[in-house]
This record gives C-alpha cells, structure tokens and sequence, in this order.
C-alpha cells in the first residue's frame, strides 16, 4: 500500500502595523550592497511594498506572545519603511503585508534570514534587456528607465544595446554557451550576418576573447584615436555624412571610423589647403603624406634658419611662465602626487614654453627658392611642417655676387 504524501502547510500572511514590528538581531545582512536604502524607500513610495516581510511573534519569558514580530527576512524593506516613517511619508502604524511564522518553529531564525538572501536568483541580463527594452517601447526614455530603477543611464543604454545582436548569438548566450563578455563584445557592430561569421570562426578556437570578438568586427574601419581621425576631426568628419561605430561596454577611445575612403578625402583635402598655404612662403616644392616613412630626408641638405627673435611681450610671457613653472614645482616639492588641477597647470605651461622654443624660423629668400617643405600629421594628429630640405639637383654650382640669384646645375 502506498504511504500517502505528506502536504505542507505555508505561513500566514496578514498586515501588521508598522509600529509593531522589530528588526531581528537575526538578520543575516549586515554589509551595505545593491540598491541603497535611500533607493529602496523610493521604490517603495513608486511601487508600493513588492515583496512581504517575513516575520515571527516575540515571546516574553512564559512563552507567550506579546504583541511584536522580529523580522528576520526582510531587514532592508524594513529599514527603507522605517527612514519613510522618520520622513513622515508614512504613518507608523500603517499595515506591512507580512507573512508570519509559529514562533515555536523548529527552524532558527537566522536559517530563514540565511535561506531567503542565498537562495533569491538574480535577474538574467537578458531578462533585464527586454524588460528595459519593454519600458522603452511603452514611450519611457532611457533616463526615466534609469531613474525608475536607480541605475545609470549608461547602464540602460548598455542592456538596450544587446539588440543589435544576433537572435542567434542571444540564444547562443541564453545556452550558457557564451560569456556575458564575449555577447557584449558584439555588439560592436549591428550586423548580424557579419557577427554569425565572426562567431562561427572563434568558437571551436581557444582563442575567442572578447577583444578578438571586438578585433575581427572592426577591421576593416579605423580607430578614432588613429592620427589621420585627430586631424580632421571626428565632428567634421560625422558632418561630412561619416558613420561612427561606438562601443558602449568599454573604452573604445571615440570608437571607429567606418567610411574609411571619406575620411582619406578629407585628410587629403586638408593637408592640400595647409600645403597651399605654404607654397605662399615661396618654396619651391611641397611633399605632402599623412605619414612620411623614416628616413624619408635621407641625402637632402637642412637649411640653417635662424630663430625669429621674440617681442618684448612674448619675452614678458615666457617669463612669467617660467617664474609659475619654478613656483609650483617648489610648493609641491614634498608631494608624493601632484593635485589634478597643479599637474594640468604644469603641463599646459611646459607646451608654452615649447611653442616658444620650436617657433619659425627665418630663411634667406634665396635659399627658399631652391628647398621644399615636408607636410605630414603627427603622433598626436597635429600638422607636421617639416621646413627648409634642399634636393642635390637643386643645389647651386654657383651663386651670383650680386642680386642673390642662382643657377642650377646644369
């Protein structure tokens, strides 16, 4: 004969007026984490008590009930309706859903204070994408989002971003057969097709980390920190019709470049105006590159030009500059770290007093006939004017006494 099943029997739950209820010294949360008390109080005014409190009546020395309930499992809603009494948002009386133990329960306290925080899963990312992505369909904005849910924005925008991801990969992802990581890598770029490609080539490979996801889907483009970006201007080139592809999830230095022929037009219409403003000093070849191989000077001669003397207010300046430069430094001598707003202050000082060593030089006007000028970009994505270079075919053979003219070799 089959022994019937037992069937258990669940807690009551009923309202308790606030004020008869008292926090456990039970409660097994002690260290502040997630969402602030503050946060929660908040909530709390929004969406009403979401979950109950778990509670147990106190006893007195007889054993007998005295008309209060500890609370073991649900210490922070307690605190967050306790700061909303202290505010006089809620009345201290006012009826707690709770659900309520026997106090002669054999299970200790502290098992069901442990129980209920180990044991609550949290929300799948993917389950926080489409309830954010739910919400924002329904005519809330990011930021609303955000502040319903005391996140930032940029979280918001994150968790959105997983649309433009692959169902595929989601399901991949939803499988446990990707990394939280390695999902948000693609969502570097919106296309699905190329991110099916990307995937089917990395997964059976022991190399399939998230920056060589990022890596494979970006490179055909062009980095935003790259030099030849810097110099034209990632503004000039959006205004130009260029498509910028940014990475939420990480530092991505500004993101890529994905027109890659527009912004080579650009830097090579740029560097034309500046080399036409140069050919106004009157030199007699301009060589222009966004970036010149080394040794690209090799077998020219460098005219020796002579530094333009300074003005009595930039002598002025550069001193003044000098006099703050040995102030600083000697107010922060003992520093182990200099303050952010001292360290700024030192650099921008030190790139003056560069701009005043590397100012132009002056050539002979002779010369300048006969010499060119290298134009390239920096490191950095500032112009390069390398002056003054003399080709061996233009190097005179002989030099008129008078006039200043020249004549080539022949």
């Amino acid at each position: 004969m089959a022994s019937a099943t037992q069937k258990i029997t669940l807690a009551s739950s009923r309202d308790i007026p606030f004020n008869k209820l008292v926090l456990s010294q039970s409660n097994v949360r002690h260290i502040k984490v997630g969402v602030s008390i503050e946060e929660l109080a908040e909530s709390i005014v929004r969406r009403g008590l979401i979950q109950s409190l778990h509670v147990r009546p106190v006893l007195d020395g007889e054993g007998a009930e005295t008309g209060l309930f500890e609370v073991p499992a649900g210490g922070r809603r307690f605190r967050a309706l306790e700061l909303l009494v202290k505010q006089k948002r809620l009345n201290k009386s006012a009826p707690v859903p709770c659900v309520v133990s026997d106090a002669n329960d054999g299970i200790l306290i502290d098992e069901v204070s442990l129980a209920e925080n180990i044991e609550r899963a949290p929300l799948h990312p993917l389950d926080q994408f489409r309830a954010f992505l739910s919400l924002r369909e329904k005519g809330m904005s990011d930021e609303e989002i955000a502040a319903a849910f005391f996140v930032s924005a940029q979280v918001v925008k994150q968790r959105l971003r997983l649309t433009s991801v692959a169902p595929s990969l989601l399901d991949v992802y939803t499988e446990d057969d990707m990394t939280l990581e390695q999902l948000m890598a693609f969502t570097v770029s919106a296309d699905h097709g190329r991110q099916e490609q990307v995937w089917e080539a990395l997964q059976h490979s022991w190399q399939k980390e998230p920056y060589q996801i990022r890596r494979m889907l970006t490179e055909n483009m062009v980095r935003a920190a790259d030099r030849r970006v810097r110099f034209v201007g990632l503004e000039a080139y959006e205004t130009a019709g260029g498509t910028v592809l940014r990475d939420l999830f990480e530092d991505d230095q500004g993101g890529w470049v994905e027109d890659v022929p527009l912004l080579e037009r650009l830097v090579a219409e740029k560097l034309k105006t500046e080399a036409e403003t140069l050919a106004a000093e009157g030199w007699k070849w301009i060589e222009v590159s966004a970036d010149f191989p080394y040794g690209h000077a090799q077998g020219l001669r460098r005219l020796q030009g002579t530094a333009l003397d300074l003005t009595d207010e930039d002598q002025a300046t550069r001193q003044a500059l000098r006099d703050e430069q040995d102030r600083l430094e000697a107010e922060h001598a003992e520093t182990d770290e200099l303050p952010d707003e001292v360290d700024v202050r030192l650099g921008e000082i030190e790139e003056a007093l560069e701009a005043f060593e590397n100012r132009p030089l002056q050539y002979d006007a002779v010369e300048i006939a006969r010499a060119g000028v290298f134009v390239s970009i920096r490191h950095d994505g500032q112009l390069a004017v390398e002056r003054g270079f003399v080709r061996p075919e233009d190097e005179a053979t002989e030099e008129c006494e008078s006039g200043g003219g020249f004549r080539g070799k022949g």
